[in-house]
């Protein structure tokens, strides 16, 4: 497994949960210059965008989740991390995280990891 997601669980509404996403060693050379995202899919939904880290420190975020979610790195510990704020029901989605290398075309997800956000 070369990104491993965790920190999913289950919230009230209004609530934090702080996401995980652990870079293997394997892809270590190119953790770096990953764009890195987080994205989160629902049953009978596609998979939608929910933020992303460039390589030069921009964010992008979707519009539903700007001003309460946010996307870092950690480097020295290979890991991607998604704060989200300010929860709500609508909210609730399996997330999963990414890693895109531009270069090569590459591409890494990890296994997903379930948040549950209650009213």
């Amino acid at each position: 497994v070369q990104l491993q997601a965790s920190g999913g669980g289950l919230v009230q509404a209004g609530g934090s949960l702080r996401l995980s996403c652990k870079a293997s060693r394997a892809i270590l050379s190119t953790f770096w210059s990953l764009r890195k995202a987080w994205y989160r899919q629902v049953p009978g939904k596609e998979r939608e965008m929910v933020a992303t880290l460039n390589s030069d420190g921009s964010t992008d975020y979707a519009d539903s989740v700007k001003g309460r979610f946010t996307i870092s790195r950690d480097n020295t510990k290979r890991t991607i991390l998604l704060q989200m704020n300010s929860l709500k029901p609508e909210d609730t989605a399996v997330y999963y995280c990414n890693g895109f290398l531009p270069s090569s075309s590459q591409e890494f997800w990890g296994q997903g990891t379930e948040v549950t956000v209650s009213s």
